[in-house]
């Protein structure tokens, strides 16, 4: 139970009505500053504003990223109780919500199309310009060993771009599904899949943001090198777990945290790196627990990027 003074604290925070708007349109997944802006139609200090309102009460949650920052509800304490008790409460029949949740729609399809752009101009080279950031060698190998040596019924690789997992793991599963939406990505992979002989591995256009749950039940689910993409990776995370089998597995390797703002300007990265934090909370959120940490440091050194990945298990 919350002591008189913070709760009055929380609902003076609450209690405005831009301040609502915020944690509705927050329950849908975490918005950067310049989305919320874009969404409201309001200037960015007067939106920054109320955010910091929220967040000194502990109803929101804020993640810096280089020169953005990220906010998301709170994941616990009195201020995420009572953040998800107004939003249950919310009548999204309501005008105002309903502009504000087609406009959310209309920024989150910009994002999509600016990524599906980049992709198309890079297909071709998409590998190539993968090795330039990391040890990709060593990371390969890594995903292989973190399905500990058994063979699955239905493996599914999210953003599978041009198939390199399908293809690195092609003896670890007995069906393989990869998801993409370029294109251009799935003509170099399925060039690759058919060069390299794996008959038992198809690709297929589709949302990875909207996934169709009937691509699973899977007994892993992969996503390489793609949660930077999302202004909200928790979200694309809760599409993946309706994939899984009881009992499935999630493989994710990406970016660690980093300062290369030219990642996102020059590369449609959404997201400078995800934390081991943001990891568990994420994992938390889908009833799943992280049971498998390991980092590889670029050879280029300081200037260089460190590469995670990390193993979700089914906590039931």
């Amino acid at each position: 139970m919350a002591e008189l003074g913070t709760l009055v604290g929380l609902l003076k925070a609450a209690g405005e009505g831009t301040r609502l708007r915020l944690l509705a349109l927050l329950s849908d997944g975490d918005h950067s500053v310049k989305d919320l802006t874009e969404i409201l139609r309001q200037s960015q200090p007067r939106v920054s504003r109320h955010l910091k309102l929220l967040a000194d009460a502990g109803l929101v949650q804020r993640n810096a990223e280089g020169a953005w920052a990220y906010y998301g509800l709170a994941s616990g304490g009195e201020g995420a109780e009572l953040a998800q008790w107004l939003i249950t409460r919310v009548d999204h029949s309501d005008p105002e919500r309903k502009r504000d949740c087609e406009r959310q729609h209309a920024v989150r399809a910009a994002q999509q199309e600016q990524a599906a752009q980049y992709f198309a101009k890079v297909a071709g080279s998409w590998d190539l310009l993968k090795t330039l950031h990391v040890p990709e060698s060593a990371v390969e190998a890594a995903v292989v060993e973190a399905l500990e040596g058994r063979v699955v019924d239905l493996l599914v690789d999210l953003g599978t771009g041009t198939g390199r997992m399908l293809e690195v793991l092609a003896g670890s599963y007995k069906r393989g599904v990869g998801v993409d939406a370029s294109r251009e990505m799935l003509a170099v992979a399925r060039s690759r899949l058919a060069n390299a002989a794996i008959g038992h591995a198809q690709v297929r256009l589709g949302d990875i943001g909207d996934l169709d749950a009937s691509v699973g039940p899977a007994d892993v689910v992969v996503i390489h090198q793609v949660l930077h993409y999302f202004d909200d990776p928790g979200r694309m995370l809760a599409q993946a777990r309706r994939l899984l089998k009881p009992g499935g597995q999630i493989v994710i390797v990406d970016f660690a945290p980093h300062t290369l703002e030219f990642l996102r300007s020059e590369h449609a990265h959404r997201r400078l790196g995800l934390s081991q934090g943001q990891m568990e909370t994420w994992a938390g959120a889908i009833g799943m627990d992280v049971n498998l940490v390991r980092e590889f440091p670029s050879d280029s050194g300081e200037n260089g990027l460190t590469v995670c990945l990390w193993r979700l298990n089914d906590k039931n």
